[in-house]
């Protein structure tokens, strides 16, 4: 019998209908177009606008639009984990409500939440339940609503971020596609660097957190920056290494989309070209974890059966990875 691996046999994906443009910020803070261009990439991001939509309406749609292109009955899915660092609120899981939501009445369902890796990791559980025979069919979905956190006059984070979701379905497969290998990799004195302080256990929201803004992100831009670049390109050639691959082998790079140069660095660290580094940054800014199935949705007409993929990406706590997968199908 042929070993069972997790292969993506299906994408789906979701943004917001407003956008806001750099442009646009000009107007809100100290910052113009030619600047946040140049140091990041980004010209616009997405902002989901409406009284109670949260994470679960990012989630839902993404994996809706899922369902609709597979013709998949959501009763045949098992498993729904929903990635985010920004799920609907506190004690009550947000892939549980998505997963009732969409019909998928015969799953369980949890979160995930590994700031800007948590798709990544999650790419490793929902395969990991694959290969163990136990599942056939694993929803992973990547969604969060950054504007919820996000101070829109502090120029150092507003002209990042964005909202979005995104959905994989993995199931078996015994032609050896999917999941190959996996490197991720954590560091927990890095939470000082990237972190919304003020709404969790350790310093529950006050009057006076909320008055001094302390509930929204706070990024020390150099630092994190200075762990992006050399991390993400180091787990990227690692994984390359493990597996006897060369830049000739691989047909795609998909990196989670921060800021283009680290992106840039990360490929020219295992000696990519350009034409093969999935790239959408400009239009969703970062996204967290949507940025990586938002990138397989948008390049999903160009993706071969039998391509192989180096994922690769760095979050917040720290958290970062890379994971290498050969594409199962033909759009």
């Amino acid at each position: 019998m042929s070993k069972i691996t997790a292969a993506i046999t299906a994408v789906g994906a979701y943004v917001p209908e407003y956008v806001l443009t750099n442009q646009i910020l000009e107007t809100m803070v100290d910052t113009n177009d030619e600047w946040i261009t140049s140091r990041t990439g980004i010209k616009e991001r997405r902002i989901l606008k409406g009284e109670g939509k949260g994470t679960s309406y990012l989630a839902i749609k993404a994996a809706q639009n899922l369902l609709d292109k597979s013709g998949l009955d959501p009763k045949e899915i098992e498993l729904v984990i929903v990635a985010t660092a920004t799920p609907d609120m506190k004690a009550a899981g947000t892939a549980a409500y998505t997963a009732s939501q969409i019909g998928a009445t015969n799953a369980f369902a949890f979160d995930l939440e590994a700031a800007c890796s948590s798709f990544l990791y999650g790419m490793s559980a929902a395969s990991s339940y694959i290969e163990s025979g136990k599942y056939k069919k694993v929803l992973l979905i990547g969604a969060d609503k950054n504007s919820s956190m996000i101070n829109y006059e502090d120029r150092a984070t507003c002209i990042i971020f964005g909202d979005g979701g995104g959905a994989v379905l993995f199931e078996p497969n015994e032609e050896g596609l999917g999941l190959q290998d996996e490197y991720l990799r954590s560091d927990g004195m890095g939470r000082e660097f990237l972190r919304a302080k003020f709404g969790g256990s350790s310093y529950p929201t006050t009057v006076e957190a909320l008055e001094n803004g302390e509930h929204y992100v706070f990024q020390d831009g150099r630092t994190v920056f200075k762990n992006a670049v050399s991390n993400m390109a180091d787990v990227a050639v690692k994984i390359l290494e493990r597996n006897n691959l060369s830049k000739d082998d691989i047909a795609w790079l998909a990196a989670h989309q921060a800021n283009k140069r680290i992106i840039d660095a990360t490929a020219n660290r295992i000696e990519l070209d350009e034409n093969k580094v999935m790239m959408n940054i400009e239009r969703y800014g970062n996204t967290t974890s949507a940025t990586l199935p938002l990138l397989l949705s948008d390049y999903e007409s160009q993706l071969k059966k039998g391509d192989n993929i180096v994922f690769a990406a760095f979050g917040g706590g720290f958290t970062w990875g890379s994971i290498y997968l050969k594409w199962a199908y033909n759009s």
